[in-house]
């Protein structure tokens, strides 16, 4: 017989439901559901002040202008989650994009095959972003180099060079070139544009590996405690290694999307890239002292960012030129919710 004490069994129900009610609701966490809430919230503004805001149109310029960052920003998840930092993609933007225009403007005087001269130049991209991914990892990890200061140094490094190159003016790719390579930028496959589908699938991959491998895994372990990774027998170098490499390639794919665009590299090329991308991981609930962070809050973040933009320039509320000051409040406001995390 249960006691007067005990519950009785449609009371019980009744509290297993309330309890049950009130883990569902303690399971919202903001860092993860905040950046999709902020920009269901910033596109209901958006569309109130302006009509055209919510126009396909518009949403394709906005996510086609966030593929570069964006892509960036699910390297540099990784990278953060390890614990590391990288600032120096945008200066890497830079330098990879001015040397494949010199190399196809200078394969086009010998190879009468345009087609083939842009895939080399894309070729090139890769394996130059991915290599220099690959020096952050050794000089961070078998130099004993701290990434703040590695990264920062070739972030100097990497645009004096392009400004070496280019003789402090812009390096310009061929017409004939530029017209077989602007589909790459300007083409779309089922009226998306082609960036955004390469973003689309630079963000898949990114999750999977997250998400579903052991190489995700380590990631993670070495940024929540990078001691205990090594005790548990995580080859920590190696995997600090291909995060780099892993981010340096997103920068390669990045920037064989912004060449055909513009056509041309100069000293400002990727300017202040590097804390877009960081700030669209941070945004999107990457925890900044690594350990912890999901590739789909980096999308949603970096096109959060992008949405303010795009907002402040379709209104007159406030100057376009306060859109940087705009974006930091919200960095710093991000941040300031984080602070208690782990």
């Amino acid at each position: 017989m249960p006691s007067a004490q005990e519950p009785q069994p449609n009371e019980a129900e009744g509290q297993s439901a309330r309890a049950s009610a009130r883990r569902r609701l303690g399971k919202f966490d903001l860092s993860s559901q905040g950046p999709i809430l902020g920009l269901i919230l910033l596109a209901i503004v958006g569309t109130a002040l302006n009509s055209d805001f919510a126009s396909l149109a518009n949403w394709m310029n906005v996510l086609t202008r966030t593929s570069f960052i964006g892509i960036i920003a699910v390297g540099m998840t990784f990278v953060i989650i390890s614990g590391g930092i990288d600032l120096s993609v945008g200066s890497m933007v830079a330098l990879i994009a001015g040397s494949i225009i010199l190399v196809m403007n200078s394969l086009a005087m010998h190879i009468d095959a345009p087609v083939l001269v842009v895939i080399v130049g894309m070729a090139v991209s890769l394996l130059m972003g991915a290599a220099f991914g690959t020096m952050h990892g050794l000089l961070i990890t078998k130099g004993r180099i701290e990434p703040f200061i590695v990264t920062l140094g070739t972030l100097g490094t990497f645009r004096a060079v392009l400004t070496w190159l280019a003789d402090g003016g812009a390096i310009t790719l061929d017409f004939g070139l530029s017209q077989t390579y602007g589909p790459v930028y300007y083409g779309t496959v089922l009226g998306i544009p082609i960036p955004v589908w390469v973003f689309l699938g630079v963000a898949i991959i990114g999750t999977v590996l997250l998400r579903r491998t052991a190489f995700g895994r380590y990631v993670q372990a070495i940024g929540s405690n990078e001691q205990v990774a090594r005790y548990a027998a995580v080859d920590v170098d190696r995997v600090k290694i291909l995060t780099y490499a892993f981010l340096g390639l997103c920068v390669g794919i990045a920037t064989l999307l912004y060449v055909p665009r513009l056509g041309s590299a100069s000293p400002t090329t990727g300017l202040l890239w590097e804390l877009e991308a960081i700030a669209a991981v941070i945004v999107g609930g990457t925890s900044f002292k690594g350990g912890s962070g999901r590739v789909t809050g980096t999308v949603i973040g970096a096109i959060l960012l992008s949405v303010i933009g795009n907002i402040l320039n379709l209104t007159s509320i406030i100057s376009v030129h306060l859109n940087a000051a705009v974006q930091g409040i919200v960095i710093i406001s991000v941040a300031f919710l984080q602070r208690r995390r782990p």
